[in-house]
């Protein structure tokens, strides 16, 4: 874990809020000149701390009313099951997030979509198709109570 000055805090928290804001208005708000702001910011980037920078939309608005978390087991003895299902992961939009986590599933992911006919035909087109994949259990979203997606900064 790395530790952070109060300023390079300030920054992150602030670029977590709104990455929109200028050099001078980060500046102003954490009491450093544009240029250091600027450095620092640079050195945060070419770390990996700052991975990119996002527009969040918002889903309904783009006709995906269901959202799902599926946790997916697959087959243990399956060569290759991992890897298919990585791949098909990455090349699928519908899922917004995936982890590999531990319990009696072997992933948790997080599909968007229009409704629970298009989640179908993506669980049958996609999921279903991959080798190694024994069983999904979804779980919908009837609604989300937080939804943050900036980070503490310690």
């Amino acid at each position: 874990m790395e530790a952070f000055d109060r300023a390079t805090r300030l920054i992150l928290e602030a670029l977590q809020q709104d990455a929109r804001q200028s050099t001078q208005q980060l500046a102003e708000r954490v009491g450093l000149s544009p240029t250091p702001v600027w450095r620092r910011i640079k050195e945060l980037e070419e770390r990996g701390v700052i991975r990119r920078e996002v527009v969040l939309v918002d889903r309904e608005k783009l006709g995906l009313s269901i959202c799902v978390l599926a946790n997916v087991s697959l087959v243990r003895h399956s060569e290759g099951a991992v890897e298919a299902f990585e791949a098909m992961v990455r090349a699928s939009p519908e899922i917004i997030e995936c982890q590999a986590i531990t319990g009696e599933a072997d992933y948790v992911i997080k599909v968007v979509a229009p409704d629970m006919k298009a989640y179908d035909q993506f669980l049958q087109a996609k999921v279903f198709k991959v080798a190694g994949v024994a069983s999904v259990r979804s779980n919908v979203v009837l609604r989300e109570v937080k939804y943050e997606t900036a980070l503490p900064v310690p």
